[in-house]
């Protein structure tokens, strides 16, 4: 049998880095490609489809893969969580097929945010599987699913592209991709820590089959599964809505100003990206380290790992925006095509929202793994009305500059509000002095 022993903090950040740059990469490659062989429109389409399924998904996943990689008390059984997800995949299918119903959107555009939606599912229950290997600290089984699906869906989407010449037939490709990794690899690198976090408990061997059968049952036991709800559903709403946070300016530009508009400006706010996987490494990385900290009550470990998340959060913003302003026009020639090299100083205020954003995503890292999950309810509440009012009086005003303003006033209120939660975090943590009476 493998040896599972948890990485160092070290080990896992570089592996988590690895496996985001290869899919942030892959990921971004999609936007490249559908820029390049087809229109903005179809860079629009997608990019919907994308904005429409996102914070569903992110409401019923209830952000379990968060909680189950900071149970640090192991309070509930990877069953739990895997019953409760497939429950809540289930409910996001249903909510996505109405709102798009509902929506009225154009049938082509309707098939691409449903088939999105079913990939999505998918991706939700391999998620499930990631919330346990990172409870571990094995950052690495994740990091090389990540490094196999993105360029497998690349490929499929190409592929689906190239056979169907729509970008329903990409969707299609990203749909079996992402069936094919939960299948092939998520799920047996879920079991293989199950299996070894069981039998090094201790506990009688069983036959393999056995083993698997019983490891990976979901559990479907209404009172412990109404706990988990009630535990995590501030954070589902939560993510529900800085997911609403980041998608609602492309629901305006596509309202107010088109698929095409909505092409262009999705494919340079991905840009954005480049800093978010030093983001993710590190807080996912770091997350759970700092759910023990706290749990320790070791206030000056966890305020010092938040420091310096912060100051790394500041930095990465600050190259993100000097790099726009000195090559903003060459990367997006380069990248897209001239007439995304037009908005090069949208680019620039992109960036800035970035920068900000990076701070914010440090310290909500922070309030998750302190178990402040109620507080970020009205915290992201404020956050998504400030970007919501910005976009509906800007957009028509100042056309995409205006979109990417609202992101800029978002991410500030989100900083303040995250840094007062976490000051009251700190503050109920007993003192060294009380600690040793």
């Amino acid at each position: 049998m493998q040896n599972l022993k948890p990485l160092t903090l070290q080990d896992n950040f570089i592996w988590t880095f690895a496996g985001n740059f290869v899919y942030a990469a892959c990921q971004w490659g999609m936007l490249v490609l559908l820029a390049k062989i087809g229109r903005a429109e179809m860079v629009g389409q997608f990019t919907l489809g994308l904005a429409v399924t996102a914070p569903v998904i992110m409401l019923t996943n209830l952000q379990l893969r968060t909680i189950q990689a900071t149970d640090a008390r192991q309070q509930y059984q990877f069953g739990d969580y895997l019953g409760l997800r497939l429950l809540g995949t289930a409910l996001a299918l249903i909510g996505i097929v109405g709102i798009t119903l509902k929506a009225g959107y154009r049938g082509e555009t309707s098939l691409v945010i449903l088939v999105i939606g079913l990939a999505k599912g998918f991706e939700s229950i391999s998620d499930i599987f990631y919330g346990l290997i990172q409870q571990y600290e094995r950052m690495d089984r994740i990091a090389i699913s990540m490094m196999i699906k993105g360029p497998l869906s690349l490929l499929m989407l190409a592929l689906g592209i190239y056979l169907s010449g729509s970008v329903v037939g990409g969707a299609i490709g990203l749909a079996i991709a992402w069936a094919t990794i939960l299948l092939g690899y998520d799920i047996r690198s879920g079991c293989l820590i199950l299996k070894t976090n069981l039998w090094g408990t201790g506990s009688q061997r069983k036959s393999s089959s056995q083993a698997i059968q019983n490891l990976l049952q979901p559990r479907w036991h209404l009172k412990t599964l109404s706990k988990l709800v009630w535990l995590a559903l501030p954070l589902g709403l939560v993510m529900m809505l800085i997911s609403l946070n980041s998608n609602i300016p492309q629901y305006f530009i596509e309202g107010y100003l088109g698929e095409g508009q909505l092409g262009i400006f999705a494919a340079i706010a991905y840009l954005m990206v480049a800093g978010n996987m030093v983001v993710g490494a590190l807080g996912q990385s770091a997350n759970p380290r700092l759910a023990k900290y706290y749990a320790a009550g070791d206030s000056i470990a966890f305020r010092t790992l938040m420091l310096k998340l912060v100051g790394i959060g500041a930095f990465l913003g600050g190259i993100a925006v000097l790099v726009a302003f000195v090559m903003g026009q060459q990367i997006l020639t380069l990248i897209y095509r001239p007439e995304y090299a037009q908005q090069a100083d949208l680019f620039i205020w992109l960036m800035v929202a970035a920068g900000i954003g990076y701070v914010a995503s440090f310290l909500g890292y922070g309030m998750t793994a302190a178990r402040y999950f109620r507080i970020q309810i009205p915290l992201f509440t404020a956050v998504t009305g400030t970007s919501a009012i910005a976009c509906l009086w800007l957009i028509p005003i100042w056309g995409l500059h205006g979109a990417a303003t609202g992101l800029i006033l978002a991410a500030f209120v989100q900083v303040i509000f995250s840094l007062g939660a976490i000051a009251h975090a700190l503050h109920k943590l007993p003192k060294p002095k009380e600690m040793e009476i």
